[in-house]
């Protein structure tokens, strides 16, 4: 007759689990990624400012992934002169009214040239 097995030898799996975590603990440094660093601000009472007060830059950014300043449209491959040019005169920073369609890369895009066109404060608002 056969003996029946009552044992598990649980050894070889062990040892996969050891080598798993080893392997976590050498990967896990090197995804350690820089991504943008985001605040949400606290709700506080919306004041009503005149045109003529706001020093914000308002770039559009529709459905269709076009970028609109003053109700002109803008090239892709502008934004970073017409952002420098004009946040000489406008020093408050940039606020970017997104439609909820368009893309989150015309988006980032758009934030990623104004960054690199020395703009520092950043906002964003589904418009």
């Amino acid at each position: 007759m056969r003996d029946t097995f009552n044992e598990i030898n649980i050894t070889p799996l062990t040892d996969i689990f050891l080598v798993l975590l080893i392997i976590m603990m050498v990967v896990a440094p090197l995804l350690d990624q820089q991504g943008l660093n985001l605040t949400v601000p606290d709700l506080v009472k919306q004041e009503h400012l005149t045109k003529n007060d706001s020093k914000v830059m308002t770039i559009f950014v529709s459905a269709d992934n076009k970028y609109y300043y003053n109700g002109e449209e803008v090239p892709a491959d502008n934004l970073g002169d017409l952002i420098t040019k004009e946040a000489k005169n406008l020093k408050d920073g940039l606020m970017i009214q997104a439609q909820s369609d368009s893309s989150h890369g015309a988006v980032v895009k758009l934030m990623d040239v104004a960054r690199n066109s020395g703009v520092t404060s950043i906002s964003l608002t589904e418009g």
